[in-house]
C-alpha cells in the first residue's frame, strides 16, 4: 500500500491546488454610473478568491457591506483632504469618523493618503503630505489601531528621474528633500512604499524601442543591468527594483515596495498604442502566473512582489483618454472583459454571482493537467485494484 500512496503522490505534487495568492489585490474603484452594489461586488471578490481590495476613498456602503467578510482592505484618504488632515486634531476626527466606527470587522489593514501627490498637477499638495500622514498615523496611534492599519501614500513611476537601468534609479531631485521626510516615516513604521506601476506607458511612448514581449512578460531576452549584472525578463520588476535603488541612494535601503496599481488597458485611442483586448489579457494572464508562484524581483528575490490589480471594472465616467475607461477585468454587469484566466465554471441569471476559479495556466496547459491528472487516477485506480485482488 506504501508503493501505491507514493505513486499517488507523485502523480498530485506538482499540481498545488490548494496553493493560494497571498500576494494578489485588485483596485475597486467607483467612477461609474452602471457598476453594480457592493454587495454584488463582494460576492465576485469572494467568488475568485481575493482576498485583497483598494479603494480610492472610504465609502461607507462599501465599508458596511465587507464586515465579517474575508477581504484585506486598503481605503484612501483624498488628495483635497490632506490640508485639512494635517492638523493632528482633523486627523483625529477622520479616523474617528472614517475607520473606528467600521474596524475590525471590516479588515481595515492600509490607509492611502492621498494619490500620486509627489507628482500632481497642484503641487501645493506636496508640502501637506508628510505631516498629514504622520498625523493620520497618531491618530491610529492614539486609538490603538497602529498595530493593525499601515499607512502610506501611491506614487506614480514619474516620481523617478531615471529609472533605467534599474540600479541606476534615482528620485528627481525637485522631491527629494520631501521625499526623505517620507521614506523616514516609512521606515520608522516598518510602511511600504507603494507604487503605481504600468509598462503599458513606457511601452506606448516608444513602441519602436521597447519590446511588447519585454512589457507583457511574454518570453523574451530580456536585458542585463550592466552594474548589478542582474537580468530582468520584464519591465514590472525593473521598474520595482528601480524604485528599490532610487530609496536606496537617499539612504533607505530596506523599505519594501508594493505595486499599488499595474494593469494593462483593453482599449484606447488611435494614438494609444498597444491598448487592445489581447495585450491587456496577455499581460494580466502573465502577471497572475507569476502571482501564483509568489516571485520576488530579481533584486529581491525571497521577498515576494505584493500587487495590486489595476482595475476590478470598466469605469465609464473617468476622464481623460479612452483607455482611462477600459482598465477593468470585468464589464459593469459582471461579465468578463477578456479571459485572464478567470474561468467561469458556471453562470445561472438565477443566481447573484458566477462560480469562478483563479487558474495559472492556459486553456491549453489545463488540458494537458486534467488529462494527467485522469491518467494518474487511472493509475492509482489500477494499483489498487491489483492491490485489493492479491489480499483475497
Amino acid at each position: 500500500m506504501i508503493h501505491v500512496f507514493l505513486l499517488f503522490s507523485l502523480c498530485f505534487s506538482d499540481y498545488g491546488f490548494i496553493e493560494g495568492v497571498t500576494s494578489l489585490g485588485i483596485n475597486y474603484g467607483q467612477v461609474g454610473d452602471n457598476l453594480p452594489p457592493p454587495d454584488k461586488v463582494l460576492d465576485l471578490l469572494t467568488a475568485l478568491k481575493l482576498t485583497k481590495a483598494r479603494i480610492y476613498d472610504t465609502n461607507p456602503q462599501v465599508l458596511t457591506t465587507f464586515a465579517n467578510s474575508n477581504i484585506e482592505l486598503i481605503v484612501t484618504v483624498e488628495n483635497q483632504m490632506l490640508p485639512v488632515i494635517m492638523d493632528p486634531q482633523q486627523a483625529l476626527q477622520w479616523v474617528s469618523t472614517h475607520i473606528k466606527p467600521y474596524f475590525p470587522a471590516t479588515k481595515i489593514t492600509g490607509i492611502a493618503v492621498g494619490n500620486e501627490i509627489f507628482t500632481d498637477d497642484d503641487t501645493s499638495l506636496l508640502g501637506y503630505l508628510v505631516p498629514a500622514i504622520v498625523s493620520i498615523h497618531g491618530a491610529l496611534v492614539q486609538l490603538g489601531l497602529d498595530k493593525y492599519i499601515q499607512v502610506s501614500t501611491p506614487n506614480s513611476l514619474a516620481v523617478l528621474e531615471v529609472s533605467y537601468p534599474p540600479s541606476a534609479g534615482s528620485f528627481k531631485g525637485e522631491v527629494s528633500g520631501v521625499m526623505s521626510q517620507f521614506l523616514q516615516f516609512l521606515s520608522s513604521t516598518g510602511s511600504p512604499f507603494w507604487i503605481n506601476a504600468y509598462p503599458y506607458f513606457a511601452y506606448k511612448d516608444s513602441p519602436n524601442k521597447i519590446s511588447l514581449d519585454y512589457a507583457l512578460f511574454n518570453k523574451n531576452p530580456g536585458m542585463v543591468d550592466p552594474y548589478t549584472k542582474l537580468h530582468y525578463d520584464n519591465m514590472l520588476y525593473a521598474q520595482v527594483d528601480a524604485v528599490v535603488y532610487a530609496m536606496s541612494r537617499l539612504g533607505y535601503g530596506g523599505i519594501e515596495v508594493r505595486v499599488s496599481e499595474t494593469g494593462w488597458p483593453s482599449k484606447g485611442d488611435s494614438n494609444e498604442v498597444g491598448a487592445t483586448v489581447q495585450n491587456a489579457a496577455v499581460y494580466n494572464r502573465n502577471l497572475l502566473r507569476r502571482q501564483m508562484s509568489n516571485e520576488g524581483t530579481p533584486l529581491r528575490p525571497n521577498m515576494r512582489l505584493e500587487v495590486y490589480l489595476f482595475a476590478l471594472f470598466n469605469e465609464d465616467m473617468k476622464p481623460g483618454p479612452t483607455s482611462e475607461r477600459n482598465y477593468g477585468l470585468f464589464q459593469p454587469d459582471g461579465t468578463m472583459a477578456y479571459n485572464v484566466g478567470l474561468s467561469a465554471l458556471a453562470t445561472s441569471s438565477s443566481t447573484s454571482s458566477a462560480s469562478i476559479s483563479l487558474t495559472s495556466s492556459a486553456t491549453k496547459a489545463s488540458k494537458v493537467e486534467y488529462q494527467s491528472l485522469v491518467y494518474c487516477m487511472f493509475l492509482y485506480l489500477l494499483t489498487f485494484q491489483v492491490f485489493m485482488r492479491r489480499q483475497h
